[in-house]
């Protein structure tokens, strides 16, 4: 055991970052933690149990939830509504936040916004899935917390991060000073420090989207698809496409390796597919303080002001020169295009 240290313990150690938390914080993300272990339980034997496979429900998305998409935010619901550090929890399986209204929870202060499993489409192949959580503070003082205290920018979090449930399960997160990434040791079962200060390449020959979707895409995104997949030595190309359908497990293997993530909206999903509050937020922050780029192709990720609970935004995200680069073409082939498309929404609005 010489020489490891726990997330409980690092979690610990880094409690001075936050003067205005009395432990709240360190608490929560250990319940946040303890909730991952028991959805790591349930992904690791799914084969052997009846939990495969759809529910019979569909999500305020409208897509169709698999069992364990409904089992792992019962349990997140419940880890984080018995810890009492959290007033609200907003998750992709609700139609509407969940307000946590307990007597351990009078004085919450924090929000959540999760997908608590993310790429559960792969769950019956076997392959990566994940959860993604966000944390933001509350910013009402008075009565119950409200939908406003949850649409917060992504400048706003206090913590991020996500668990892969893949050939090992990891936890990496970020408050603002830095990522680190966590192994779970089934033999303790422990998240351990594995990946300190994790930071991601500046430049990268990783790239991964649906490239099934091409002749949706916007004119930016075919550029740069036309860029990636040209041989050039000088820029050793063509890069490698690699797509896994689980935005944690693309992300998760970019940000080690270097590489850039596409999701960009389409002709089906003009204003793109995935959640800014539960995805695309958390993942950014996690990426920009590893030393990446997040943007929906034109802004910063970040600075998008939610003004719905399901909110969806496009994203381009990893390695600073590959996501530059990316931002380049959409703004030389395709800004025009989303002015307009943003000229004739307003119209239709005010018509």
């Amino acid at each position: 055991m010489s020489g490891i240290k726990t997330l409980g313990q690092f979690i610990i150690e880094k409690q001075a970052d936050f003067s205005y938390a009395k432990g709240e914080l360190s608490r929560l993300l250990r319940d946040i933690g303890i909730a991952s272990k028991i959805v790591n339980r349930e992904v690791n034997k799914a084969g052997l149990v009846d939990i495969l496979g759809d529910a019979g429900t569909v999500n305020i998305q409208g897509e169709g939830q698999k069992k364990l998409d409904v089992f792992a935010n019962i349990q997140f619901i419940s880890a984080l509504t018995s810890g009492g550090e959290c007033c609200i929890v907003a998750t992709e399986e609700e139609d509407d936040f969940v307000r946590i209204d307990s007597p351990v929870s009078k004085n919450a202060k924090y929000i959540v916004c999760i997908d608590p499993l993310d790429g559960s489409s792969n769950i019956d192949c076997n392959v990566a899935v994940g959860t993604i959580f966000s944390i933001y503070r509350r910013k009402s003082v008075d009565g119950e917390a409200t939908l406003a205290d949850v649409l917060q920018k992504g400048t706003q979090q206090v913590a991020a991060g996500y668990v892969i449930y893949g050939s090992s399960t990891m936890l990496v997160y970020t408050t603002g000073k830095g990522v680190n990434g966590f192994t779970l040791d089934p033999s303790i079962g422990e998240f351990c420090l594995s990946h300190p200060n994790m930071r991601i390449p500046e430049g990268g020959n990783i790239y991964s989207l649906n490239e099934g979707n091409y002749v949706h895409f916007p004119e930016g995104v075919k550029k740069y698809l036309k860029y990636v997949q040209v041989h050039d030595e000088a820029t050793n190309r063509p890069y490698t496409s690699r797509y896994i359908g689980s935005m944690v497990g693309d992300i998760h293997r970019n940000l080690i390796k270097g590489g850039i993530y596409i999701y960009p909206t389409t002709a089906n999903s003009p204003k793109g597919k995935l959640r800014l509050l539960y995805e695309c937020n958390p993942m950014a922050f996690i990426v920009e303080q590893a030393g990446g780029v997040a943007s929906d192709g034109f802004n910063r990720i970040l600075d998008i002001e939610p003004t719905e609970l399901h909110q969806r935004s496009s994203i381009f995200i990893g390695s600073k020169e590959m996501v530059t680069m990316a931002e380049g073409m959409m703004a030389e082939f395709s800004a025009e295009k989303n002015v307009n498309a943003a000229v004739s929404e307003k119209l239709g609005e005010v018509g």
